[in-house]
């Protein structure tokens, strides 16, 4: 026979699944036939981009299976990064959906969900460049990022950021092309989006140096009190999704590594 102590805590924490799971489906209930809008870019593989008209990427699925168990429609709005996220300033985007690390400026004017992968800005060169082995090497050189994103203010607050030629752009597409093209010595972006965009183009580019910088990836909400409450639905959605192992499988068919938990350092 079970003892009675043993008997009673399974019988709470079977109360607390049941209680998650019901929670989980009256959410999708009550928000049945509501509408989403989440922004991204639509050009960044492999977090959001279009193969044909098909918009798809990991940020995309993530989203795309919050929503599902919250009952909303998504309405996707494509636009630069530095659009995006105006937008979802002025109230016209719900969230923006293409890997928006949480940094202590947009935590000023924005709450995050909990994150759901983990990244860092990383410097990447042409293979023949032995000039720039570590970020210290920038000095007297082009280096380049998208205008508005954590990766060019990561560079921008370097000690010796007067010493390198920054240069920002609206957006990410091309930029390894311009690289490798030699208009610029260095570009930095996400190492999760540069490792796989690499391995995908194959062109002759490599990633020097450690990441200059470590971050959560989250979902950033426009301060309302009336967003708390989809803040904490997205959070309970995703600790379900980690849970059931949904998370993991995502990050592994697109980045071949689970990038959705956070690496502990040697």
């Amino acid at each position: 026979m079970l003892d009675k102590g043993l008997f009673a805590i399974m019988a709470v924490l079977l109360l607390l699944a049941l209680s998650a799971c019901n929670n989980s489906e009256n959410a999708s209930a009550e928000n049945e036939g509501k509408v989403l809008k989440v922004g991204s870019t639509g050009l960044v593989y492999p977090f959001s981009f279009k193969e044909g008209e098909k918009l798809q990427g990991f940020d995309i699925e993530v989203v795309e299976k919050i929503a599902d168990k919250l009952g909303y429609e998504i309405d996707w709005q494509l636009t630069d990064f530095s659009g995006l996220m105006g937008q979802l300033e002025s109230g016209k985007l719900d969230t923006v959906a293409n890997q928006v690390a949480v940094t202590a400026v947009r935590e000023e004017k924005f709450n995050f969900s909990e994150a759901y992968a983990y990244d860092g800005t990383q410097i990447i060169v042409k293979k023949d460049n032995n000039d720039i082995e570590s970020v210290e090497d920038l000095k007297g050189k082009k280096v380049a990022s998208v205008l508005g994103s954590n990766h060019a203010a990561n560079l921008e607050g370097l000690d010796f950021a007067n010493e390198i030629d920054i240069k920002t752009y609206e957006a990410h597409d091309g930029m390894l092309n311009e690289l490798d093209f030699g208009r610029i010595d260095a570009y930095a972006n996400g190492k999760n989006i540069l490792l796989a965009e690499i391995e995908k183009s194959g062109l002759p580019l490599k990633a020097v140096g450690d990441p200059i910088s470590k971050e959560r990836v989250a979902f950033p909400f426009v301060k309302d009190d009336k967003n708390d409450e989809l803040i904490e639905a997205f959070n309970q959605a995703l600790a379900e999704l980690h849970e059931d192992g949904t998370l993991k499988e995502l990050s592994e068919k697109y980045f071949k590594e689970d990038v959705t938990v956070e690496k502990v350092s040697n």
